[in-house]
């Protein structure tokens, strides 16, 4: 796993598939993690927060941003670890605490060998569901970053959110939006269940104001943010 900077607040957590987020409150002196990556990562994440001087227990939350295990696989071991409280949207939460099982992606052709390759690099087996997961709802605001606005963003999975720090002028999209590797163009994400429910989650990001995205997969924006989403949102066709 490798750890990035992207702030003097805000670290990237980079898996073979996939990417976490960790926020620090200096005020407070605590973080918070942002989806937890595969199954395994817990104790990664926990070894990554030594080296930056902090204890794992300095995590209060862990917000989940949609229920795929390349974002929830780590979080029961790391909340086991940390005593973080596990969050995500109320849809989503009963897959991610195994009361039901996800429904599948909806693939475009072309997006099935991407899909194929990335799973080869995920553990065997359905990740291990945290003890206890907290419900959120669109419009909640979660105590961190001066005030984080839970974004309720449909069409990646039912009850996949973004979480916008209108403060700081952060954003994190899970995986509703996403850049290119090698291009680093900012696109819709892949893997949806409905392509136009997505392209409307992520017209409602690109209105944000935003200096810096993180996304779930891709190098994030660090400087005029909110332009380069605008852009690329339009290009999506409006849905029918």
């Amino acid at each position: 796993m490798d750890v990035v900077e992207l702030l003097p607040r805000l670290h990237l957590l980079r898996f073979p598939v996939g990417q976490a987020y960790l926020w620090h409150d200096p005020e407070t002196g605590a973080s918070t993690l942002v989806d937890a990556g595969p199954p395994g990562s817990g104790r990664p994440i926990a070894d990554a927060l030594t080296a930056l001087g902090r204890s794992p227990s300095s995590v209060r939350r862990i917000v989940l941003t949609h229920f795929h295990e390349d974002h929830v696989g780590g979080a029961a071991e790391f909340a086991a670890l940390s005593g973080a409280e596990v969050l995500a949207h109320r849809l989503d939460a009963p897959v991610i605490r195994g009361e039901l099982a996800g429904p599948p992606p909806v693939f475009e052709e072309w997006e099935r060998p991407i899909h194929a390759a990335a799973a080869r690099l995920l553990p065997a087996g359905p990740p291990v569901p945290p003890g206890e997961v907290t419900e959120l709802s669109d419009g909640d605001v979660l105590d961190f970053g001066g005030g984080a606005g839970v974004v309720h963003v449909p069409g990646h999975t039912n009850g996949s959110i973004a979480l916008h720090l209108p403060s700081h002028g952060v954003l994190f999209t899970g995986d509703a939006v996403a850049a290119m590797p090698g291009t680093g163009a900012v696109v819709l994400g892949v893997f949806n269940l409905d392509r136009d429910r997505a392209v409307d989650s992520f017209r409602r990001l690109a209105a944000l104001d935003t200096q810096t995205v993180c996304f779930g997969h891709g190098d994030p924006v660090t400087a005029d943010a909110a332009r380069t989403l605008r852009e690329s949102a339009d290009t999506y066709a409006p849905p029918r």
